[in-house]
């Protein structure tokens, strides 16, 4: 894809900077929809499109050919009036589900309500509106150059670990005391 371009076009040492939506984004509407869903229609569609989870984020910068590869994530949370506020901001931004396996039927006015309902009964805050999490992926990697610190040899550290963390080292499967 796309991606796999980009430290190609990058000067060498070039820096990319990207923010994406993750894969913990609309969970609450994912929630309502399915239930609404499974209880007045009988079966389930997805509603929601997918998003990257950090992991496969990650493992997209690398398999792209990023030099120093980061990934790192932050979860927002939006307040709406109410569910059917939230889908009319998500209907009026464009974001509509591409997913090839949904049922392709317009939703009934029957089960978005009831999904409206339930979203109200589980994810109400004390002022009475409702929250949306959106869970931002924050990329950033370098296109490769020589000058570019390279990791060491296994075994060629000058330096543990457990000292620079000022702590003490214990060996794999070793039991840690509580007090």
């Amino acid at each position: 894809g796309p991606l796999i371009r980009i430290p190609r076009i990058l000067k060498p040492d070039g820096l990319f900077l990207g923010a994406m939506l993750g894969g913990a984004t609309l969970w609450q509407l994912r929630q309502a929809l399915t239930a609404a869903e499974s209880e007045i229609d009988g079966g389930l569609s997805p509603r929601v499109s997918p998003f990257a989870d950090l992991r496969d984020a990650a493992g997209l910068l690398q398999r792209a050919g990023f030099a120093l590869p980061v990934a790192d994530s932050e979860t927002i949370e939006v307040e709406y009036d109410n569910a059917l506020a939230l889908m009319r901001d998500l209907s009026g931004m464009g974001e509509s589900n591409l997913v090839a396996e949904r049922r392709r039927a317009v939703t009934r006015r029957a089960t978005l309500m009831r999904a409206a309902e339930l979203y109200g009964e589980r994810f109400s805050r004390p002022s009475g509106r409702v929250a949306a999490s959106f869970e931002v992926l924050y990329l950033h990697g370098w296109a490769p150059h020589a000058s570019q610190p390279k990791p060491l040899k296994p075994g060629g550290a000058t330096r543990r670990l457990a000292d620079a963390l000022g702590t003490s080292e214990m060996s794999a499967g070793e039991k840690v005391e509580r007090s």
